[in-house]
């Protein structure tokens, strides 16, 4: 067949692979890598990490038949090679957009896609669980879990790796060594795959001392004998394997670009009725120049173009709650010594990056490791420094059980700057950020705010540092809106009144304070007057203003998170304790299903959160006390 044959173009399956050439399969990879270059300048999307991870995705559905084998892919984002070969070229073209094809796995869009997967660390674990029950019903399957390098030394890897270890059938774990998280990967297990990748001396003399016990006629004494030669050599040359130690039959590192290596060690040894696993060295952003030389950048990119080889993004119009958050953590940072920030991987993602460049010593990024980043502060605030922990929403539930046993239980002062609050556009359901007033309001002592626009973010923020216990703060991921110029500090359980009107009071909290006074002037137009109030806090809440505004009227409150056990749910139960009337009391937030990626704009709109559909809503309750009147 001619070179110029479009190979994407005509799969519609995996199995086609089977029957081409490695030079062919080596054009799809080509292809694949230019179409997600091509789609993600023209959307935005996760780029770096498919780049890097094309060739092998290739080999795993060449070698193994994926509608009966196990596919498991840690974190998912690196996921776009993948729905290629599974039945998803033509789609590709509606990547992240609502009602197109989502930019994590999907078992709602593919049997090929197991597990919605959009935190790391868990696909060792889940390809155990699956494993032990394959093999428990007798199915004969191959169980393969993908995780990246960072990935690995997540808490949850590390425990899964403890259990797969022990698995009496095949397991294959593929180490994605890139030497890269989003940003760098950190702490002492990133430093040993570094030295793993770059010991080729003891590559060399592993791979002779296999070849050596492989062929030489020798009986089990002199076989045994030489095992031990070789495992002397390499804890010598390499201080032990982590891998091998745990109980896992180790390979590699070998080269993750090369297809027919990888489907020749693949067929080897991805049958091996033991746990083992193939460590292969990839380059993130493979291919794709501006994505090699700022692989953290081109993690995952907005829309942009290419002018003169480099890409070009819009400039914002204005700034984001992340950068908003940065500028004003900077600005108490040269303040207070005793600040330090910290986060799990995500320094651009959170604006710590930011902060870094003028703070190094006092910016921590402990890599994908939530749980031991809040512990980590816990330990700071108990001797003395000021902790910001900025981890997204989503992310943040993974640290639960220490923001409750080593901050709140404890009192300690440490403030969780929570990014990507509510609903977050086209990264969809794996990312939005929806329950953390619900997880953390139940805490005892623990005090819930949020900024309404860039002046309040700065207030916030040094109110939390103000205080002696813990400070949860939530923002979305949007841009932030500009302040009156007149913003009163924040003092603990205190709202801000920001428009009278007594046909009802919208109480929104957040982000969503500015599309609430939107539907206030689109209400007052109509000759509707109602009331906004800037809750500011989700805990404590404001019980004298409350008490009045329910006995005066008419309440809608309205937040960007679930309705259960959000903002409304919390006024709901005061107003029980108190025995207010509530019969004209409703919520408004994020109904009780996953909202499915595509715009954020989009997404407010559809739940209602919009300032149109704070207006219908706000009508609709009005209409309803009268008709009750």
């Amino acid at each position: 067949m001619s070179n110029d044959t479009h190979w994407l173009e005509s799969i519609a399956s995996p199995h086609q692979l089977r029957r081409m050439s490695v030079k062919e399969l080596e054009q799809l990879a080509a292809e694949v890598r230019a179409r997600i270059i091509d789609v993600v300048r023209r959307k935005g999307g996760h780029l770096a990490s498919n780049l890097g991870i094309t060739e092998l995705t290739v080999a795993l559905h060449y070698v193994y038949d994926f509608s009966r084998d196990r596919l498991l892919w840690d974190v998912g984002h690196q996921c776009y090679p993948h729905k290629m070969m599974t039945g998803r070229a033509k789609q590709f073209d509606t990547l992240r957009e609502g009602g197109g094809i989502s930019g994590f796995p999907s078992p709602a869009e593919s049997d090929y896609d197991l597990f919605y997967t959009g935190h790391a660390g868990t696909a060792v674990s889940t390809a155990t669980g699956l494993a032990q029950a394959d093999l428990a019903s007798g199915r004969e399957t191959n169980v393969v879990a993908v995780v990246g390098d960072a990935s690995i030394a997540n808490g949850l890897s590390v425990e899964g790796l403890n259990n797969a270890a022990l698995l009496n059938r095949q397991f294959l774990l593929v180490l994605n060594d890139n030497n890269m998280a989003i940003d760098r990967p950190r702490g002492a297990l990133a430093e040993a795959l570094e030295h793993m990748r770059m010991t080729d001396r003891y590559r060399e003399l592993k791979h002779s001392t296999e070849h050596l016990l492989k062929h030489l006629p020798l009986g089990e004494g002199m076989a045994g004998a030489l095992k031990y030669i070789k495992e002397g050599v390499r804890t010598t040359l390499h201080g032990g394997q982590m891998f091998e130690a745990l109980g896992f039959n180790y390979f590699g590192p070998i080269d993750g670009h090369d297809i027919g290596e990888l489907i020749r060690v693949l067929q080897r040894i991805g049958h091996l009725d033991t746990p083992t696993v193939l460590h292969i060295h990839t380059e993130k952003g493979r291919g794709c120049p501006y994505a090699v030389d700022d692989p953290t950048l081109f993690h995952s990119p907005a829309a942009h173009t290419i002018q003169n080889g480099k890409a070009v993004f819009d400039k914002p119009k204005a700034a984001s709650w992340t950068k908003v958050f940065a500028g004003a953590l900077r600005e108490r940072a040269r303040q207070d010594e005793r600040v330090v920030a910290l986060t799990a991987a995500m320094p651009d993602g959170t604006g710590l990056a930011d902060v870094r460049e003028e703070f190094p010593d006092r910016t921590i990024d402990v890599g994908i490791a939530e749980s031991h980043a809040v512990a980590a502060a816990a330990g700071m605030a108990k001797a003395g420094l000021k902790p910001v922990v900025a981890i997204y929403s989503t992310f943040m539930q993974r640290a639960f059980d220490q923001i409750f046993h080593e901050c709140a239980l404890q009192r300690l002062p440490v403030v969780f700057a929570m990014d990507r609050a509510g609903l977050v556009g086209s990264d969809g359901a794996v990312h939005h950020g929806f329950a953390d007033i619900a997880l953390l309001r139940t805490l005892p002592g623990m005090i819930l705010a949020a900024p309404a626009d860039v002046e309040e973010m700065s207030a916030v923020l040094e109110f939390a540092l103000g205080q002696d216990g813990p400070v949860a703060i939530r923002y979305a991921r949007d841009v932030a809106p500009e302040g009156t110029g007149d913003c009163p500090a924040f003092q603990i359980g205190r709202s801000r009144t920001l428009r009278d009107g007594k046909a009802a009071t919208i109480l929104a909290y957040g982000s969503t304070v500015a599309p609430a006074l939107d539907a206030a002037t689109t209400l007052a137009a109509d000759g509707t007057e109602v009331a906004v109030v800037n809750a500011r806090f989700a805990k404590p809440l404001d019980k004298e203003m409350l008490a009045d505004r329910i006995a005066a009227g008419p309440l809608l409150v309205v937040e960007d998170h679930a309705r259960i056990g959000g903002l409304g749910s919390a006024v709901l139960e005061l107003a029980a304790e108190n025995d207010w009337d509530t019969r004209a009391v409703r919520l408004l937030g994020i109904p009780d299903r996953f909202v499915a990626h595509a715009s954020r704009p989009h997404q407010l709109r559809v739940v209602g959160l919009d300032a149109e559909g704070i207006a219908t809503a706000a009508r609709g309750l009005i209409q309803q006390h009268a008709d009750m009147h």
